[in-house]
């Protein structure tokens, strides 16, 4: 388990620094097989190293024929080279190490994550002193505890119960603003968030976001039942604000809850995307593309 969590972080990592998205499935499988292939022989359990692929990267690989160079190159030095590797001074691979750390330590995201939710500032820093003291193993664990208990938390603030004195009739629930009967016109994308928008659910958000063909004008984010929002998900409305602000489309959210706005406000999100961006329904966000696509026409 603690492989496979330290391998996917490695591919965010590298999706990070090079813009991309990697296949979870496919990144596990293969080092299943890896691992069992390496059992046979005597060899230790593997997993993907975050400080050779930000190394990696910084050297101009983009593709997984980088990552099987790499691989092809350990094992000549392995078995042929290794009489002149041990050669290279340890000042000068401590040295490396230190400014393949500072590229991929992110330390400006780190100070932005400071203005999170405070919960999540805790969950943070908790992580990152159990690295620094102890090993990533034991802050990973530790910190996948405290998020689950975090999320957990969460939950109950944000769970409604209410007493019904009538007779219950088994009916579909309304939807007073149903897409379904809007005009959307042609140029704009509208997505919904149902439920809370923390670290599980930021995958799937991406993976519909990225599916989209055609580029749209205006691409409108519902949020209307959205109750509660972590720092993974403030920060992929931050990293999908980038992306529309560099791809010239403009970004509407509709319909946001207090906690979600009071996270945003926090973190600064919400000055970034722009307080004229935020609507309080479909209607509104609608006649907001409409009149930025009637002006882009002008």
């Amino acid at each position: 388990m603690l492989a496979a969590i330290e391998s996917l972080l490695s591919a965010v990592v590298a999706d990070g620094m090079i813009g991309g998205k990697h296949c979870s499935n496919t990144e596990l499988i293969a080092q299943g097989i890896a691992n069992i292939a390496s059992s046979i022989f005597g060899g230790l359990p593997a997993t993907g190293a975050i400080a050779r692929t930000a190394t990696n990267i910084k050297n101009g690989g983009r593709t997984p024929v980088a990552g099987m160079i790499h691989a092809i190159t350990l094992l000549l030095i392995l078995l042929f080279f290794g009489s002149y590797a041990k050669l290279i001074p340890m000042a000068t691979l401590a040295v490396i190490l230190v400014i393949v750390s500072y590229n991929m330590s992110e330390w400006r995201s780190f100070v932005k994550l400071l203005r999170s939710p405070k919960h999540d500032v805790v969950v943070l820093l908790v992580t990152f002193f159990l690295t620094v003291i102890f090993d990533l193993t034991i802050a990973i664990e530790i910190g996948l505890l405290m998020a689950v208990f975090l999320f957990m938390h969460r939950m109950s603030q944000v769970t409604n119960v209410g007493i019904i004195s009538k007779e219950l009739e088994d009916i579909e629930e309304y939807d007073p603003a149903p897409i379904e009967s809007k005009h959307v016109p042609e140029g704009v994308e509208v997505f919904e968030i149902n439920g809370p928008f923390f670290f599980g659910a930021v995958d799937k958000f991406k993976e519909t976001i990225a599916n989209m063909e055609n580029k749209p004008k205006v691409r409108i984010i519902r949020m209307r039942h959205v109750n509660a929002i972590d720092s993974t998900g403030l920060h992929t409305l931050e990293e999908l604000h980038k992306d529309c602000k560099k791809e010239n489309i403009k970004l509407l959210i509709s319909g946001i809850h207090a906690q979600p706005l009071k996270a945003m406000t926090d973190s600064g999100l919400y000055d970034i995307i722009g307080e004229e961006n935020f609507v309080g329904n479909i209607d509104e966000a609608l006649e907001k593309a409409n009149e930025y696509l009637k002006s882009l026409n002008k």
